[in-house]
């Protein structure tokens, strides 16, 4: 008795609590304080670490270490798992465990456990939750493990036994396998009533990592929330919310063979996991999570940063306004953030970073639609979650700022879209009319484009009493995964315009794109480019091999303009991305996903989010890169100081534990073996290693059991030639040394002062047309070679930056010279033909682009007129332009009258009913210019 009594003391020191206190939940009407998550979190491990000889490990970051089919941690066995499959280094301290105890930050959004979409609309579910576990890896097996796990719930958490119910396997005839009656009588033996201890098949009791691999029984532990003395047998495992599991004991004894056989494991191992707030609902007789402690002050201060109605609890239709879904949801995803954030997890644009930026997303919009909490919010709910979990996990303390700062600038890009998305969801509602089901074509749109997500759009939707299209949307998501996984020179055929295409558009008549715009950018002042915005006129649409005057929501297609801001893809650099935006309506956006150029037009491939038509009037925006040519230049500099400096590169061996508490350790985040290697430069290994030492806070030190030149010198140089953004904030770098680094210097230098003589040149300009136009393509030239030359990427970007500015200065040299040059012409043929209302002739002119100058600027001198101009050229072509005028329509047209003309010369011709232009070869030019009176006569 006194022993027992003991005990029961121990237990409750481990929780650090009155003698007096027993679980809230079960004891009726007594009002004695509950335990704090921290100290059921606490006592858990002090619990297995000082009773039961286990040694307490930190969580693993939530970034999986060496497993590449995972997106997120998402139970407390993945970093055990090279124990489990017998892959750990002999070397590593995994190795070494054999008793293991601790607290696992997971995440279950993505992938194949994915509860993000269930966040919020009940309860319990959740994206971030805690792991308790403990682990025996060849030491200790079933016996040992169900007596620990009913020790620490029945004496230390004193959690009444009549409460819980005990779950076996029961076998499975077609496996050969036979009941786990080991553990029925394991528990009968704790005390548990044998109505209390119940079989369940392979689906609920038998734990299995893979299709192959380790694999066995697992035993599972439940709690009535109801009690009062009844029996809830009935009622386990079959989803009934008052009866729950709390605790899983996997017991890891077989393998699973490829040919489906299991085999005796050499050595059996315990895996057992217990969700921390589930474990808590009972512990402070809650039957939501939400009303536990761990996230109780994040509803509060929600609360009390948004000023609506405080939190209820309420689920479904007893929700008005899904105002408690917004709370749960913000509480639940704020978490969610801070954790992975400060394990190096940052929203981006593929695998878990995309999620983790539907996560934001998700929890900006509740804030915004729903809570109405003003800029800014969500990250203000930061130092909250670090009240709450900081002391379990120091990380989130260090890097509070961090998390703040990276939800800030994320919550700040997706309120502008999220604007725009409002805004288009409501103009479609108003066209619907009757209708009840939304466009699926509209929602994807807004998914793949302004990054919605698709259960946000739901809600958004149900919220106006109006349906989604599931399957179609799901069948639009397949689509798009099939055209992501094709290469990507396969996924732009599509929108290549071939032989065909561009011979219709020359003879419709569309001009060939003005790319001048995208040469309108500078140098601001903070050492970022400053993209400006350009009107434009669209042209024609480009579609499944075909021209379109209008294309409907939710279509990929081709966009060509008259004019642009877009970097086509060509010479080696990738293409611009951006958005255009609608310029009657700026919430119609469409983004700009990939640009190219083809015989001269350039062609904007879009997801089209509403009706796009021909002369639609739309303004584009290029996003912006997000490293400075100074930072590139300040990044050089310093590596180069270090080469100069000569330092030694020492190494040498220590255990992972000292290592990884080195200040200023470059860690990745991998498995590595107890003794690892580290590598510093310029300051002895020892030094680093020494208790307090922030030597390597000022030098680079990191673990790798790569081979090291033996001094910084051996170096010699050093360059960046790449530069490209991955996700906001995170830039892929490549960078030469050595002879590469020389070599790419002096092809810098080269090409500086070929652009240096260029821009003299440029400047002086041409005095004839000839010569202007021969800079202007001296320019281009020269722009694409330093396009494709490997040079400091610092240097290719001022580089490039000059050359745009050269291109525009020469280009508009050439459009004056020309103008002048057709003024002349124009005077001459004024004074020859007067005011007669056709004008007929041949004119030596060098260019097409010369020859209509005539044409337009001889109508304007002579009101009424139409006139078509010939120029043959030394080559034997014939240039022809014309134009109509306007009150001859539509009987004469210029387009007709130009294809009537090229067409006798063997060419073709393309324009509108005011101008067009063409051109052909002939031997009988006086012939052609009597066909082309004629004709006009005929019409006149």
């Amino acid at each position: 008795m006194a022993a027992a009594v003991a005990g029961k003391g121990s237990a409750r020191r481990l929780l650090r609590v009155p003698p007096g206190w027993y679980c809230s939940s079960c004891q009726g009407t007594r009002s004695v304080a509950s335990p704090s998550s921290a100290r059921v979190r606490q006592a858990f491990l002090q619990f297995f670490k000082e009773r039961h000889g286990h040694q307490v490990v930190p969580s693993a970051p939530v970034r999986p270490r060496g497993d590449p089919g995972l997106l997120f941690v998402n139970a407390g066995m993945n970093q055990f798992k090279p124990i489990f499959l017998g892959s750990a280094d002999p070397r590593s301290e995994l190795a070494s465990y054999r008793r293991v105890v601790n607290s696992q930050k997971c995440v279950r959004a993505g992938g194949k456990h994915n509860d993000l979409e269930d966040v919020g609309r009940d309860v319990y579910h959740h994206t971030f939750f805690e792991m308790l576990g403990n682990w025996s890896f060849g030491d200790y097996f079933k016996e040992e493990a169900c007596s620990m796990a009913w020790e620490l719930l029945t004496q230390v958490y004193e959690i009444p036994k009549d409460r819980l119910y005990v779950t076996y396997f029961g076998g499975d005839a077609s496996l050969s396998l036979s009941a786990d009656e080991e553990s029925r009588e394991i528990w009968l033996s704790l005390g548990v009533p044998p109505s209390h201890v119940l079989p369940f098949q392979l689906k609920d009791n038998f734990w299995e990592m893979g299709d192959t691999g380790p694999c066995g029984p697992c035993t599972e532990i439940h709690y009535d929330h109801v009690g009062r003395g009844r029996n809830a047998a009935a009622l386990v495992n079959q989803g009934n919310p008052e009866v729950v599991e709390i605790w899983n004991l996997v017991f890891m004894q077989y393998s699973r063979e490829a040919d489906g056989s299991l085999q005796q494991l050499p050595e059996h191992h315990v895996d057992t996991g217990m969700g921390l707030e589930r474990l808590m609902t009972i512990l402070q007789n809650k039957r939501s999570n939400y009303d536990t402690d761990l996230f109780t002050p994040l509803l509060d201060a929600i609360h009390k940063g948004c000023g609506g109605p405080s939190y209820r609890g309420l689920v479904g239709e007893a929700d008005p306004g899904s105002v408690d879904m917004a709370y749960r949801v913000v509480a639940d995803h704020v978490r969610t953030l801070s954790v992975c954030i400060a394990d190096g997890v940052y929203p981006g644009m593929s695998g878990a970073e995309l999620v983790l930026r539907q996560i934001l997303r998700r929890a900006v919009r509740f804030c915004s639609e729903v809570l109405h909490a003003p800029p800014g919010f969500l990250a203000s709910l930061v130092p909250v979650v670090v009240e709450i979990l900081g002391d379990a996990y120091p990380e989130l303390r260090k890097d509070t700022d961090t998390i703040m700062n990276i939800i800030s600038a994320h919550e700040d890009a997706f309120l502008s879209s999220l604007l725009r998305g409002r805004h288009i969801i409501n103009r479609t509602l108003q066209q619907m009319e009757h209708s009840k089901v939304f466009p699926v074509e509209v929602a994807w749109s807004l998914h793949s484009n302004l990054g919605f997500p698709l259960d946000l759009i739901g809600l958004m939707l149900k919220e106006k009493g109006v349906q989604l299209d599931v399957a179609a949307l799901d069948h639009l998501a397949r689509e798009d995964a099939e055209r992501k996984s094709q290469p990507q020179q396969e996924q732009r055929a599509g929108m290549h315009l071939d032989l065909h295409a561009l011979a219709k558009l020359r003879q419709d008549g569309v001009p060939a794109t003005d790319d001048s715009p995208k040469f309108a950018y500078e140098l601001g002042q903070d050492g970022r480019y400053v993209f400006h915005p350009c009107q434009a006129t669209v042209l024609m649409l480009y579609r499944d091999g075909s021209f379109q005057k209008e294309v409907g929501r939710g279509q990929q297609c081709g966009v060509l303009l008259d004019r642009t801001c877009f970097y086509g893809e060509q010479g080696g650099q990738a293409p611009d991305q951006g958005y255009m935006l609608h310029a009657a309506q700026q919430d119609m956006l469409f983004p700009v996903v990939s640009v190219q150029v083809s015989g001269g037009y350039v062609v904007h491939e879009v997801i089209v989010s509403e009706t796009l038509k021909v002369g639609d009037q739309v303004q584009l925006f290029v996003d912006e890169a997000p490293i400075t040519m100074q930072q590139l230049l300040d990044v050089e500099s310093v590596i180069q100081e270090v080469i100069k400096r000569n330092e030694v590169v020492y190494t040498g061996e220590a255990p992972i534990k000292l290592a990884s508490a080195v200040q200023g350790l470059r860690k990745l985040n991998e498995v590595y073996p107890d003794l690892v290697r580290v590598v510093s430069i310029g300051v002895p290994v020892e030094r680093v290693l020494a208790a307090q030492s922030k030597d390597a806070t000022s030098t680079s030190v990191e673990l790798c059991c790569g081979t090291h030149l033996l001094q910084t010198g051996d170096v010699q140089d050093f360059t960046i030639v790449s530069e490209r953004q991955l996700v906001k904030g995170i830039s892929h770098i490549v960078a030469v040394t050595r002879e590469q680094a020389k070599q790419a210097r002096e092809a810098g230098q080269t090409l500086a002062k070929e652009v240096d003589s260029l821009t003299v040149r440029v400047k002086l300009g041409g005095t004839v047309i000839d010569e202007a136009q021969r800079l202007s393509k001296e320019v281009g030239q020269l722009t694409i070679i330093v396009d494709r030359t490997t040079i400091p990427q610092w240097q290719k970007r001022e580089l490039q930056a000059t050359l745009k500015t050269l291109q525009r200065t020469a280009n508009t040299a050439v459009r004056k010279l020309e103008i002048r040059l057709a003024a002349e012409k124009a005077d001459d043929l004024l004074a020859k033909y007067s005011n007669q209302p056709v004008i007929i002739d041949t004119i030596p002119v060098e260019s097409p682009s010369v020859l209509m100058k005539v044409v337009n600027q001889l109508c304007d001198k002579v009101p009424g007129s139409s006139v078509m101009l010939l120029s043959p050229q030394a080559s034997g072509q014939v240039f022809c332009a014309c134009q109509v005028s306007k009150s001859s329509l539509p009987v004469f047209s210029a387009a007709d009258w130009a294809l009537a003309v090229c067409t006798q010369m063997g060419g073709k011709a393309g324009g509108s009913g005011v101008v067009a232009r063409g051109s052909g070869t002939t031997s009988d030019l006086q012939g052609v210019l009597t066909a082309a009176l004629e004709y006009a006569k005929s019409k006149l």
